[in-house]
């Protein structure tokens, strides 16, 4: 079948890593002449440890998706570094005493390390913290590297084309038009546009049930010794739905979040490139229109949390950056996945975990339309 893939994402990259593989053509636009958008501006984290149980069979056969590619396509850069989540107060170590007391704890590769255990696995951890939960399944990949080196390897197959700085205007049956006048005819169209929820996927779906969320991240100069895992602090736990359950709401009640974590509904996320650097994130704005400054604040916040864990001043700040990225406000749904009309899908909406998981996104969309 011959397919065209309109964004060049992470989520149109994973479809069109599928449609390739399964024997397919494939013609792949982009309106950017390289990614932008979330793909690029993200952690690059493979993170099961924090997603719900309904979503925790998707995330595991995505992270062996992201192995199995990470094999193949070597500039990807993945690495199974596991995470540390570092606990500071007894109320965070009973959220994570209680996470690790249920049936799905083995399949996660849950366990709850004191210090010393947590400084073996990582010995750049020198700073503050009183216990540590270890997911042993959890990665890490190049999120800036992982599309080029991807698209190179489709190249050699012989049946993918790149069409970058080309944007879709109108898709008629199966034929997609781009702003240069060019058509791209196809059997399947799939749009994976992202948090563009205006213009031709309104045109195509509707209205959606999708909102958008900003973020902001940050990195620093490489680190002059290796940061073995992922880690994060145990204001994710407010965040992920792993670890909903009788002690984190317990927490919430006893223990009031920083003034300034609390009003950019932020966590603490940190890994290293391969390069050394360490990428650092997150706030959480649902609220548009979003500012288009970045605040100081949510980084300087970051940057103690970070030293305070690591027991040593970080590195100098290199690069700051602000985000978007399209998330479906179904809870039943991994993904918005529809078919508009005959031949043509809408994919869109992973929230934060579209790293995590594009990979079985992609895989799953494959399946339904029979590619």
């Amino acid at each position: 079948m011959r397919v065209t893939i309109i964004g060049g994402g992470i989520l149109g990259t994973a479809h069109a890593w599928q449609a390739v593989r399964r024997g397919h053509e494939v013609t792949q636009l982009d309106r950017e002449v390289e990614a932008r958008g979330a793909t690029v501006r993200n952690f690059g984290l493979v993170w099961v440890s924090g997603r719900s149980s309904g979503e925790l069979d998707a995330s595991l056969r995505s992270r062996t998706l992201w192995e199995e590619l990470g094999a193949e396509v070597p500039g990807i850069g993945f690495r199974p570094c596991g995470s540390l989540t570092l606990l500071r107060t007894p109320a965070e170590v009973a959220v994570a005493e209680e996470v690790c007391t249920r049936a799905d704890t083995g399949r996660r590769g849950f366990r709850l390390l004191e210090p010393g255990e947590a400084r073996r696995i990582n010995p750049a951890l020198r700073g503050k913290f009183v216990a540590a939960l270890h997911c042993s399944r959890d990665g890490a990949v190049e999120s800036r590297q992982a599309l080029p080196a991807i698209r190179a390897v489709l190249h050699g197959s012989g049946r993918y084309t790149f069409v970058p700085g080309a944007q879709a205007r109108t898709v008629t049956g199966t034929r997609v038009v781009d702003d240069r006048g060019d058509s791209h005819d196809a059997d399947v169209v799939v749009v994976c546009a992202g948090a563009a929820h205006g213009g031709l996927v309104a045109e195509l779906a509707g209205p959606l049930p999708v909102r958008r969320v900003r973020l902001q991240m940050m990195q620093t100069a490489p680190l002059d010794e290796p940061l073995t895992t992922a880690i994060a602090d145990g204001d994710s736990l407010r965040y992920y739905p792993a670890y909903a359950g009788n002690a984190l709401e317990e927490l919430r009640r006893s223990e009031h979040q920083d003034p300034i974590a609390a009003e950019h509904r932020m966590q603490l996320l940190c890994v290293q490139r391969r390069h050394g650097g360490l990428t650092i994130g997150d706030t959480h704005e649902y609220r548009e229109p979003f500012p288009f400054d970045v605040a100081e604040a949510p980084y300087t916040y970051l940057t103690g949390v970070v030293e305070e864990l690591l027991g040593r001043p970080l590195p100098p700040i290199r690069q700051r950056w602000a985000g978007v990225y399209s998330q479906c406000v179904d809870p039943g749904r991994l993904v918005y996945r529809a078919q508009v009309s005959d031949g043509v899908w809408v994919v869109t909406g992973p929230g934060g975990r579209g790293m995590t998981l594009g990979p079985v996104i992609g895989e799953h969309t494959a399946d339904e339309i029979g590619l």
